[in-house]
C-alpha cells in the first residue's frame, strides 16, 4: 500500500507522483501533450457556444424590420436563454458526472447546434423566444462541465492557465464571429429563397453540431482510458490528482456554500459585472450602428477592433493581477473604467473613432475583470463551502445575463435611446464594486486550495 508524499491517506496501487516526476515521466513535456491533445477541442467548442449564443446581435440588426421586432422583444430574447441555462445547468453536470464527459459534451454540442440552426425557422416572437429558451437548455452544462473535465487531467497548481485559455475563447468567438455575421448576413441575403439572417443562423450553428460528432472520436473521459498516454504517464496524473484530493479531503459540502453569506454578496457583485458584459455583448451593433457604420459587414468589420483589443486587455490584466497577487482592486479600476467607457461610449454619439476607442476599453476591462473575480471568492470563503460557493456565485451571476439584455431592450424600446438603460448599467455595476470592496476587506486565509476551485485561487493573499 503507498501513500501520497505528505498525506496520509493511502492510495491503492499508485506510487508517490514525485517518484514518477524523477525517474519515469517528463512532466512538462506530459503537460504539454495534454494541452495540445485537449485544449485546442475545448477552445473550439467554447468559441462556437459564445458565438451561438449572441449572434442574435447582428441578426436583429436585419429581423427587425423583417420580422416586426422591436427592442423589447430582442431585448426579451436575448435573455430568455440564461433563464434554461441557469435552470438546466446543475442537472446538466450530474449528467456529465454520471455518464461521462465524452457523451455528455457531444450531446450539448450536437443539440445546441440544432437549436441554434433551427432558428432559421422563426416566424415570430413565440418562436423566437421558445428556440432561445430551448437553446439555452441545450448549451447549459458546457463551460461548467469543461472546469469539471479538466480537474480529471490537471492537478490544482496547472488549472487556472487552462481555465484561462478556455475561457478566452469568448474574445475570439467575437474576433471572428462579428466580421463573419456581418458578411453572411449581405453576402447570403435571398440566395436559395433565404434570408441573410436565416442563412447566418444555419451556417453558424452546424460548426457545434460537427464538433459534437468529432468530440465522439477524440475526447476520452478521464486518464485512464487514454491511448496516448504511457502507463506511467497515466499513473503519475493519477497520483497527482489524487494527492489534491487528499489535500482537501471533507471540503465538498454544498449545504455550507447556501448558508454563507458572503457567497450571496458576492455573486451580488458577479452579477453586476454580467450585466455589463452582455451589454456589450448584446448591443455594440446597435452602437456601431448609432456611430455611423452603416451595413451589417462594415458594422462587423469594426466590430473586431473592441474584440481584438478586449482578448489582449483580458491577457494582460490577468497576468499583471497574478504577477501582483492583487484582486480586489484590480477587480475595482477595470469595472470602475469599463463601466465609465461603455456609458461615453453611448454619449458620443456619431463620432465612430471615439466610440470605438471608448467600446475597446470597455470591452477589454470589463471582460478582463472576469477571471480576475474568480480569484477572488476563493480567499474569503471557507474550504468547507468553497466548492458549492463557486457554483452558487457562478449561477446567481448569470442571471445578469437575462436582466441586462431585457432591461435595455425595454427601456429603449420605451424612450427611443439606449442611453438612460446604459447609465443604468454604469450604475449597477459601480454598485457592485462598492460591494465587493466591502464584502473583501477582512479575508479569509486559506493554506490549502481546493480543488474545485479549478486553479483558480492563488494562495493565502490571493484576495487582496
Amino acid at each position: 500500500m503507498d501513500v501520497t508524499p505528505g498525506g496520509d491517506l493511502p492510495v491503492l496501487g499508485r506510487p508517490p507522483a514525485e517518484s514518477f516526476a524523477r525517474d519515469d515521466v517528463d512532466s512538462a513535456a506530459l503537460y504539454r501533450k495534454l494541452q495540445w491533445r485537449l485544449l485546442p477541442f475545448l477552445f473550439a467548442c467554447y468559441v462556437a457556444a459564445y458565438l451561438d449564443r449572441v449572434n442574435i446581435g447582428y441578426a436583429q440588426l436585419h429581423m427587425r424590420a423583417e420580422l416586426g421586432f422591436n427592442d423589447a422583444v430582442y431585448g426579451l430574447a436575448a435573455g430568455l436563454f440564461f433563464v434554461s441555462y441557469f435552470l438546466c445547468e446543475v442537472p446538466s453536470n450530474f449528467v456529465l458526472q454520471r455518464v461521462g464527459a465524452r457523451r455528455t459534451l457531444a450531446r450539448i454540442l450536437i443539440l445546441w447546434g440544432l437549436a441554434s440552426s433551427a432558428t432559421m425557422f422563426i416566424t415570430g416572437p413565440h418562436s423566437f423566444y421558445a428556440l432561445r429558451l430551448i437553446l439555452g437548455a441545450f448549451e447549459a452544462g458546457l463551460a461548467p462541465g469543461v472546469m469539471y473535465y479538466l480537474t480529471l487531467w490537471y492537478p490544482n497548481r496547472r488549472r487556472a492557465e487552462m481555465t484561462a485559455i478556455f475561457l478566452s475563447g469568448s474574445m475570439l468567438a467575437g474576433v471572428i464571429g462579428a466580421p463573419v455575421s456581418g458578411l453572411i448576413l449581405e453576402g447570403m441575403q435571398g440566395v436559395l429563397g433565404l434570408r441573410g439572417w436565416q442563412w447566418m443562423f444555419l451556417l453558424e450553428g452546424m460548426p457545434a453540431v460537427l464538433l459534437g460528432l468529432v468530440a465522439l472520436r477524440i475526447l476520452v473521459d478521464k486518464p485512464q482510458d487514454a491511448p496516448w498516454l504511457t502507463s506511467s504517464e497515466k499513473t503519475f496524473l493519477l497520483a497527482e490528482i489524487d494527492r489534491d484530493a487528499n489535500l482537501a479531503a471533507g471540503g465538498h459540502a454544498f449545504g455550507a456554500a447556501f448558508r454563507d453569506l458572503r457567497i450571496y454578496v458576492l455573486a451580488l457583485a458577479y452579477f453586476t459585472l454580467v450585466c455589463g458584459l452582455y451589454a456589450i455583448t448584446f448591443w455594440m451593433p446597435v452602437m456601431m450602428q448609432a456611430a455611423g457604420v452603416q451595413g451589417a459587414a462594415a458594422i462587423g468589420l469594426w466590430s473586431v477592433i473592441p474584440y481584438a483589443v478586449g482578448g489582449i486587455g483580458m491577457v494582460w490584466l490577468s497576468r499583471r493581477s497574478d504577477r501582483r497577487q492583487e484582486r480586489r482592486w484590480h477587480y475595482a479600476v477595470c469595472v470602475g473604467v469599463g463601466a465609465c467607457a461603455l456609458i461615453g461610449a453611448s454619449l458620443a454619439g456619431a463620432n465612430l473613432p471615439v466610440v470605438l476607442a471608448l467600446l475597446s476599453v470597455a470591452t477589454a476591462t470589463l471582460f478582463g475583470a472576469m477571471p480576475i473575480f474568480y480569484g477572488i471568492p476563493m480567499a474569503y470563503l471557507p474550504e468547507r463551502s468553497a466548492a458549492g460557493g463557486l457554483a452558487l456565485i457562478n449561477c446567481l451571476g448569470l442571471t445578469g445575463g437575462f436582466v441586462s439584455p431585457f432591461l435595455l431592450g425595454w427601456i429603449r424600446n420605451a424612450t427611443g435611446s439606449l442611453t438612460p438603460g446604459l447609465w443604468f448599467m454604469t450604475g449597477l455595476m459601480l454598485t457592485g464594486i462598492v460591494v465587493l470592496l466591502l464584502a473583501t476587506r477582512r479575508p479569509f486565509t486559506r493554506l490549502t486550495p481546493h480543488p474545485a476551485t479549478s486553479g483558480l485561487a492563488f494562495g493565502p493573499e490571493a484576495g487582496r
